[in-house]
């Protein structure tokens, strides 16, 4: 007689797909900071686009494409499974480096962001999705913690490589080789070694007892998550916010470095140090957020950006710099993961996915409006005063999140 054993949840009893999943997550990562160094500086030398608006008309295509593909991610992982997004994911990313190597106009640059930002929003937000599956309900901050840790701890590498390889060689095409070894690295395992979690948020949803109606539509929980339901908003909004502001640090940063008389180097290190500690952080916030709840990591990490960005702003001078990069890493890894467990703390296992893929929508939309604002500000003021606008708005999203949300995960 045949029997079907129950999919077994927690990280211990999944430890060797979860860790699979954090080192596709990695080259996911990867993928997206072979750019962070060196795209605002071709903008600059290669293509002369001296309007900071038209500049980071990449960030804008990336944002805008990753926030709408985030969306349909969910949707997409409910109806289909994890593994085929996924894999869709990274085949969808394979033309980028040869688009970015030859690009004999600005516009190649931007249609390759295009095909970046589709890749990001369906392989990131599959990883993300297929961790929460697995963990249960009780380690959720711990595995963002891991998943969001080697997404990000990978774009510092890579921008940082991607920096030296640059001094050494040329903004092309020796940083985007590394980018093709990424992909073809990542849809193997992909391919040959990941399995389909489905069943694991099936499993739960049978077992559930929560409050939240596992019967919704997914008109439903866009609005539940947008909105309506004040914790699944206010991390939606903090999701975005931080979001503008890391758009801000990709676009102008380098930028701002390199008016200041940074070497290509240097610039690669700044633009590594900010992820760095935002990668190793998480790994500390995100089990913390588990033991102390998530609202005070949201609240105190949305107003220490908002503190660093304030820094970057004064400061002149490499040190300073520097130290505003840790401050803004430290406070990034406070919110990222603590927001995609709330999340995931208050949405039914049904539509966890969808309401996942809702958040990412609006935090990732962040980058397209962190493009835009910050390049219309930086034209007509500067790029301090672009940063002086961003830094305001995160605090304000700070204070918005202490008055309106509630704590998700008890302090146990």
């Amino acid at each position: 007689m045949n029997t079907t054993t129950a999919p077994r949840l927690g990280l211990a009893a999944n430890a060797g797909q979860f860790t699979l999943l954090v080192v596709v997550n990695a080259l996911v990562g990867g993928v997206l900071g072979s750019e962070r160094t060196v795209l605002p500086l071709l903008a600059d030398r290669e293509f002369g686009l001296a309007v900071y608006t038209a500049g980071l008309t990449y960030i804008l295509a990336f944002g805008a494409t990753k926030a709408a593909t985030n969306f349909f991610a969910g949707t997409l992982c409910d109806r289909y499974g994890r593994k085929p997004v996924l894999l869709a994911g990274w085949l969808i990313a394979l033309p980028i480096p040869a688009m970015l190597i030859w690009a004999p106009s600005w516009g190649w640059i931007i249609a390759a962001n295009v095909l970046l930002g589709i890749n990001q929003g369906l392989a990131w937000s599959t990883t993300v999705i297929m961790k929460i599956d697995l963990a249960g309900p009780d380690r959720r901050g711990l595995a963002m913690g891991l998943n969001e840790s080697a997404g990000y701890l990978a774009v510092a590498a890579t921008a940082m490589a991607t920096g030296a390889l640059a001094a050494a060689h040329g903004l092309r095409p020796a940083p985007f080789l590394l980018t093709a070894a990424y992909l073809a690295l990542g849809l193997g395992l992909s391919l040959f070694f990941v399995r389909e979690t489905r069943g694991h948020a099936r499993h739960e949803a049978a077992t559930h007892t929560g409050e939240q109606n596992a019967d919704l539509t997914t008109r439903q929980v866009a609005a539940l998550t947008s909105w309506r339901e004040p914790a699944l908003s206010s991390a939606s909004q903090a999701g975005m916010v931080n979001n503008l502001n890391d758009g801000l640090a990709w676009g102008l940063f380098p930028i701002l470095f390199a008016a200041a008389g940074l070497s290509l180097t240097q610039i690669g290190a700044l633009a590594a140090l900010y992820p760095a500690v935002w990668g190793l952080a998480q790994l500390a916030t995100g089990p913390a957020s588990d033991r102390y709840g998530r609202k005070p990591f949201i609240v105190t990490g949305m107003l220490l950006q908002a503190a660093a960005l304030g820094l970057i702003a004064l400061a002149d001078d490499l040190t300073a710099w520097a130290l505003a990069a840790v401050l803004l890493g430290a406070g990034t890894a406070a919110v990222y993961p603590t927001l995609l467990a709330a999340i995931s703390d208050v949405a039914h296992p049904a539509w966890r996915a969808r309401a996942v893929g809702v958040y990412r929508l609006w935090r990732d939309g962040g980058f397209a409006v962190g493009a835009l604002l910050a390049g219309i500000v930086a034209d007509l003021a500067g790029i301090r005063a672009a940063i002086w606008v961003v830094a305001a708005l995160t605090a304000a999203s700070g204070l918005l999140a202490w008055a309106r949300m509630y704590e998700t995960h008890p302090r146990h």
